[in-house]
């Protein structure tokens, strides 16, 4: 047998994941005998009783069976489950894959699984009640990813409630389109958000073009060699390597006339578009080899993380092109590359040339010390502002104290006094150091080696780091690729990316499935943040409408105690629970607000003989070594875990009380207390399965 293709669907991946070791080289060996002849007798292809006729078993050894599906034109195989023999079969009854007409894409789904998850039987409902699709015509819902066996299950729907227990049974773009139509959009617009492109009445015999379907590459992957076979088995639980959603495809590849910005909730891949963006530079657009990718974050920690997880996306001579670095870190190299010598100054960590400045000036408008340093943070640093003119002109948008132009000449010696003493001592603050690398490069005209700069977790970052971006390389095609959320903001203030010289206009895209947290866990999240207004990086108000899981499990646990070793002993019992199920605390994080109170628990864990495993800074996760890992909330930003267990969240720590009654006016501690909801929904979103909220002593009012 000739021209043999081989696909694998993301679900074998899933499955071959949870085989034990011995089992899973079998099944590799399989496979690889699989791809030189289908047809040879050790294979044992047999059919079986299942409702999809093209559905075959194969014998892996004597306990194991693989589920594989005959593709009724060619030689096209596409294995879809392993397991142990009798549950391998029982996955495979009620199973169907089939060409949407409409679409073209290949669909599986579960006919049986699905119709046993209706809420409401059809017969206990009377006719006359009206169902939740009847607006919309079958031939609409095929078109929108609905399989047609599963037209009489959609109809049969009357809330949303019986949408969420059929959904996971779904193909998923039939599931985003079905929650688009429920929250109230018209057809039209949920043809515009869930669909690539139309596509022609489709082939239902050719698999093999259907498969090629940006729907169906959700969910398929084809492996054209043992090679390729190899590299996928390596790493089966990192599907983002091989899956993309049709919305995150389309930025990857999106030809762009200039900088582009992705915006997307939590947990909708923002992070592995950047990085499949890096892979496709770097095939389609970096073609001089002298010419490198610089991806940057804001943290040092995020900056590792992705290294790590590009080095399963990329080859190593590609890798050698590309440079990951937090965007501090580049300045500072940069500038000292360049023979400047100076001290970096971090305010928090020697406040003594700001002490002195304020003991000669703080009485020049008897406000809070507090407010002072906020406008020098805020509007000083923020607009690069450096003599009194400027000051005078400067945007004070969002600041809570309005100042006349008296008062401003009155603080103003204030300003140019800390400035002075910072250059008598020969120290820069971090702000500083970026804007004399935009000078530079804007003075020198220096050339870098950049084709392409990706800038991930950009709601955290100040103008001043867009200013120099724009700098480093010269406006062209797809020169900058943007990704972020303002509702994660957890450092820093709004930014226009517009007034950086960044232009997105007609470049800007959305994407709005999450594919970590359950919607349980998503709607507690977006909770914390209702009725507040977020940006969108360029002077508009963003939006999260759209913003869904399809993955759907327990709701988030809240509960608060009385005393710390109540809470204490609540968090050991989940940890030996989940212990017992898992024989390890591998999967689980137990997230802090502050370092210090991160101690406290570690402490505490530790007489109680629970293995820890703080993540650090400069490393990434070693998911191999045991222990419940153990962070504060800033360091858990762009991880993920099966289980998050926030503890100590109280009057205290959440909002953070000192930070809350540190800010200069009410406009200050509403943004601080925003950040701190920011920053528990971004604790709370990491969460693969389940999470837990935790307090002790006085309630916190985010938990009520």
């Amino acid at each position: 047998m000739h021209d043999v293709m081989i696909s694998l669907g993301k679900d074998f991946l899933k499955a071959f994941a949870a085989l034990p070791k011995a089992q899973q080289k079998k099944t590799q060996e399989f496979i690889e005998k699989f791809q030189e002849n289908p047809a040879s007798s050790g294979i044992n292809l047999e059919k079986f009783q299942s409702s999809d006729e093209n559905m075959r078993s194969v014998r892996i050894d004597r306990e194991y069976r693989g589920i594989v599906l005959k593709a009724p034109q060619g030689n096209l195989f596409i294995l879809l489950w392993v397991d142990l023999h009798d549950r391998a079969y029982e996955w495979g009854q009620s199973k169907r894959v089939s060409v949407n007409p409409i679409t073209g894409a290949l669909q599986m789904y579960d006919i049986d699984a699905a119709a046993s998850h209706v809420a409401h039987d059809p017969v206990e409902v009377p006719s006359s009640t009206p169902r939740l699709f009847d607006h919309v015509k079958d031939r609409e819902l095929v078109t929108l990813g609905v399989p047609e066996p599963l037209l009489p299950l959609v109809r049969a729907l009357v809330t949303e409630s019986d949408l969420d227990g059929v959904s996971v049974h779904l193909p998923e773009e039939a599931a985003e389109a079905l929650y688009g139509l429920a929250a109230g959009m018209s057809y039209e617009e949920t043809w515009a958000a869930v669909q690539e492109h139309a596509a022609a009445d489709a082939n239902r015999e050719d698999f093999a073009a259907a498969l090629r379907h940006p729907d169906a590459l959700r969910r398929f992957t084809v492996v054209t060699d043992a090679a390729e076979l190899q590299e996928v088995l390596d790493a089966p639980l990192e599907h983002w390597r091989v899956f993309l959603h049709p919305s995150q495809r389309q930025v990857v590849g999106m030809q762009a006339n200039g900088p582009m910005r992705v915006l997307g909730g939590a947990g909708t891949g923002k992070t592995v578009a950047a990085m499949h963006r890096v892979k496709w530079l770097l095939d389609s657009v970096v073609t001089d080899p002298a010419q490198r990718v610089l991806v940057t974050t804001f943290t040092r920690n995020l900056a590792i993380d992705i290294r790590e997880n590009l080095r399963q996306l990329c080859c190593e001579e590609e890798l050698s092109r590309v440079e990951v670095i937090n965007i501090d870190a580049w300045a500072d190299t940069f500038l000292r590359g360049r023979g400047w010598e100076y001290v970096m100054h971090f305010h928090g960590d020697h406040r003594a040339p700001w002490e002195d400045a304020l003991n000669m000036h703080r009485d020049a408008l008897r406000l809070p010390d507090s407010f002072y340093r906020e406008e020098w943070e805020q509007v000083i640093q923020e607009q690069a502002i450096r003599n009194l003119e400027d000051y005078l002109k400067a945007s004070r948008t969002g600041r809570g104290v309005r100042l006349s132009e008296t008062e401003r000449r009155r603080i103003w010696p204030l300003f140019e006094e800390y400035r002075d003493l910072l250059e008598r001592q020969g120290r820069f603050e971090p702000d500083d150091v970026l804007r004399e690398c935009r000078l530079l490069l804007e003075r020198s005209g220096e050339v870098l080696p950049y084709r392409a700069v990706v800038i991930d977790e950009a709601q955290d970052m100040k103008s001043e780091v867009f200013r120099l971006v724009r700098a480093m390389l010269p406006p062209q095609p797809n020169d900058i690729f943007i990704t972020g959320d303002p509702h994660q903001r957890i450092y820093g203030r709004p930014i226009v990316l517009g007034q950086c010289g960044i232009e997105i206009r007609g470049r800007s895209r959305f994407l709005r499935v999450n594919y970590r947290t359950t919607e349980e866990t998503r709607r507690w999240a977006v909770s914390l943040l209702r009725g507040v207004t977020f940006d969108d990086l360029d002077g508009s108000e963003g939006s999260q409408d759209g913003y869904r899981s399809l993955l759907h499990g327990e709701a988030p646990v809240c509960r608060h105690f009385d005393t710390f070793r109540e809470e204490i002993e609540y968090i050991r019992d989940i940890l030996d629970g989940l212990k017992e199920r898992q024989g390890h605390y591998r999967n689980a994080c137990l997230v802090l607000r502050t370092k210090s109170v991160l101690d406290k628990f570690a402490g505490a864990f530790e007489m109680l003989d629970i293995a820890m495993h703080p993540l650090g800074r400069d490393a990434a996760d070693d998911r191999s070594s045991e222990g419940v890992r153990i962070a504060t909330m800033h360091r858990v930003k762009g991880l993920e875990f099966e289980y998050m267990i926030i503890a100590s969240i109280n009057a205290q720590t959440m909002p953070l009380k000192w930070a809350v009654d540190g800010a200069g006016d009410d406009e200050s501690r509403r943004h601080v207390e925003l950040m701190e909801r920011s920053l528990l929904y971004v604790a709370a979103t990491r969460a693969k399965k389940q999470v837990y909220i935790t307090g002790s002593g006085k309630e916190s009012p985010f938990m009520r």
